[in-house]
């Protein structure tokens, strides 16, 4: 992975090794020079997965970005560097591409909601602007909020706010959580305690594990013995994969209902049956049936050998949307001009229409509820959107990472 790494850094989105290695290519056609951003990314460790699909999407957006002239006529280098998921690691790459290579702009990356709670109090400092796809700590649209953050996704609080709202007309009385023991897992789980309690129904307790567990019989006792009707997880990458897995083989999954903060193929691929039945939000969903989904994932399947996006592809592409959108109306990328611009963008995503909000930098738009479904036929599980919840209810307040409701 490391040779990977190397490989992609100083990269045009989308070329190929030989034009790595000769950037003088691309120079010669703008003329002009590139606009430099800053990836550093989870390309290894138990979120890799996630890390890989950040990059992908944002190298399939800038390779046609790149074909179309560009952004305010100059091309598009990404530097897409491994941190691991570790946050010491991030905020070191995220420095030496500032002051080495002099990027204002990170996208995407910060996979883990604890690199970027380690990175926002030194935009400023670094005059870089962050656009996020991924990061979903509540926190960062609310009490550690920034000026030069920007948050393109669904954020954690939106996640279970939408399961919260699905909740609502189950028949499901008591709910255990149990997440990944960083920022997003507690953020997420101790939110939706608050959502459970708020409808007057049990939270009868909730666990968290180390990222990179591997064996998690004795969490799933503790849950069996509280005896929920349901189990809300908060996991990604390999530790996500296990915990499914488990669960089927302890026959814990066909007692208790499992819901889930995001529903992602990757996962459900991963375990085959053991997802079946399985339902959560999702922060984007290829089966969505919108025109502007529709044609995306196409372009996408034919780009990728017929491969659909999964989730953090389709986030990707849309904080790339609304960047482009931002430097387009700045008509610059140094952050004095672009930050005003971000802040009243709106576009017609892949999600429908999403719209950023000035007062706190989220990006408000619906919810998705989906269930992983067997299809006749078909190769592997498939994604069945089940619910769609209006923007307006399922984005917190400004600065807020509750509802008052």
């Amino acid at each position: 992975m490391a040779t990977e790494g190397r490989l992609t850094r100083r990269t045009v989105l989308g070329a190929t090794a030989t034009a790595v290695a000769t950037p003088w290519l691309w120079r010669r056609a703008f003329a002009a020079e590139p606009i430099k951003i800053g990836m550093p990314t989870a390309l290894t460790g138990a979120l890799a997965s996630v890390g890989q699909q950040q990059k992908r999407g944002a190298q399939y957006f800038a390779k046609l970005q790149n074909a179309k002239g560009g952004l305010i006529g100059r091309p598009i280098e990404l530097l897409i560097e491994d941190t691991a998921g570790d946050p010491a690691t991030c905020v070191r790459k995220a420095r030496e591409m500032v002051e080495r290579d002099k990027v204002r702009i990170f996208l995407g990356g910060m996979t883990l909601s604890s690199e970027a709670l380690a990175i926002v109090p030194k935009l400023a400092a670094w005059n870089a602007i962050f656009m996020s796809s991924d990061d979903g700590d509540g926190r960062l649209t609310a009490s550690d909020f920034v000026p030069n953050f920007f948050r393109a996704n669904t954020s954690g609080p939106m996640d279970t706010r939408t399961v919260a709202l699905w909740m609502r007309a189950s028949p499901l009385k008591r709910f255990y959580g149990i997440g990944m023991d960083y920022a997003w897992g507690h953020d997420s789980v101790n939110s939706f305690e608050k959502l459970v309690k708020s409808e007057k129904r049990d939270f009868v307790g909730s666990v968290f594990s180390p990222i990179g567990t591997k064996d998690f019989s004795s969490y799933i006792l503790k849950i069996r013995e509280a005896k929920p009707d349901a189990v809300f997880i908060v996991m990604q990458g390999d530790d996500y994969v296990a915990f499914l897995t488990q669960a089927h083989e302890y026959r814990l999954s066909p007692k208790v209902q499992m819901l889930t903060s995001i529903v992602d193929l990757a996962s459900t691929r991963a375990v085959g049956a053991a997802a079946q039945g399985l339902a959560g939000s999702t922060r984007y969903c290829y089966s969505y049936d919108i025109p502007a989904n529709k044609k995306f994932v196409a372009m996408w399947q034919k780009a990728h050998g017929g491969a659909l996006p999964d989730v953090f592809e389709g986030e990707e592409w849309q904080a790339c949307e609304i960047l482009a959108a931002g430097i387009a109306k700045a008509g610059s990328i140094e952050p004095a001009k672009l930050r005003p611009a971000l802040e009243t963008v709106a576009i017609n995503s892949i999600k429908g229409h999403v719209a950023m909000r000035a007062c706190d930098h989220q990006a408000v738009q619906q919810g998705f509820m989906v269930r992983v479904v067997e299809k006749p036929g078909a190769s592997e599980p498939a994604l069945d959107v089940i619910a769609v919840y209006p923007a307006a209810e399922v984005t917190p307040p400004c600065r807020k990472e509750t509802y008052p409701d």
